[in-house]
């Protein structure tokens, strides 16, 4: 029997060691999923699952559940891309077109397929990778970590200190521009009031009369 639930995200890291009769099963948290992997419960699979999604860019959600015909335990579970499958956007009653939320499905293939070998031991029986659309990685994972954002803080710190450094000589090397400038300007004016004092001198010569006028 076949289930339809609802969409789930959830942000779940699997877990990294699981145990069955076979042994310990080592499970990296990082690692792309694979056909023959093994986790000790539907729930880590799902969880495992849901964490490689976020990383990759896109969401999951439960396409289907399979159920034992004896006891009604869940045995197989089939996870997918949120865009799996089709909507229908519209339909027509009567003479009435009933509008509906528009449709994020995309027909992507993309899936992940547990199955219940026995109690303690799932196992991925099949795994589509690629996807036909773009995937978005989340803004949460390119989220700085506090050693990162320290470590920005510091780069920035230095910038700041060599800027002010800059600043600080630029102010020197203008200040230095503009006392050559006063000197020169008062070495100018001294030049041009003695030329001054001279033609003056020249003029008062030239009306002074003669004595032999």
């Amino acid at each position: 029997m076949d289930t339809e639930p609802l969409a789930e995200d959830k942000n779940v890291i699997a877990d990294s060691s699981i145990g069955g009769d076979s042994g310990i099963y080592e499970v990296d948290a990082n690692q792309e999923p694979y056909e023959g992997m093994l986790f000790e419960s539907e729930e880590a699979a799902k969880a495992f699952y849901d964490e490689y999604a976020k990383r990759q860019g896109f969401l999951t959600r439960i396409v289907s559940s399979r159920k034992s015909e004896r006891d009604g335990s869940i045995i197989s579970r089939r996870l997918a891309c949120n865009k799996e499958g089709f909507n229908v956007n519209s339909q027509r009653r009567g003479q009435v077109r009933i509008r509906k939320r528009e449709s994020k499905r995309e027909g992507c293939m993309a899936m992940f397929l547990v199955k219940r070998e026995k109690p303690g031991r799932w196992v991925v029986t099949k795994f589509v990778r690629d996807h036909n659309h773009p995937l978005v990685i989340s803004s949460e994972k390119g989220r700085p970590t506090p050693d990162e954002k320290d470590r920005r803080i510091r780069e920035l710190s230095s910038e700041l200190h060599r800027a002010n450094q800059h600043l600080a000589a630029c102010r020197e090397q203008l200040r230095t521009f503009m006392t050559y400038v006063e000197e020169h300007t008062e070495c100018l004016s001294r030049t041009v009031e003695d030329v001054v004092h001279r033609i003056r001198e020249v003029e008062s010569k030239d009306q002074t009369p003669s004595q032999y006028s």
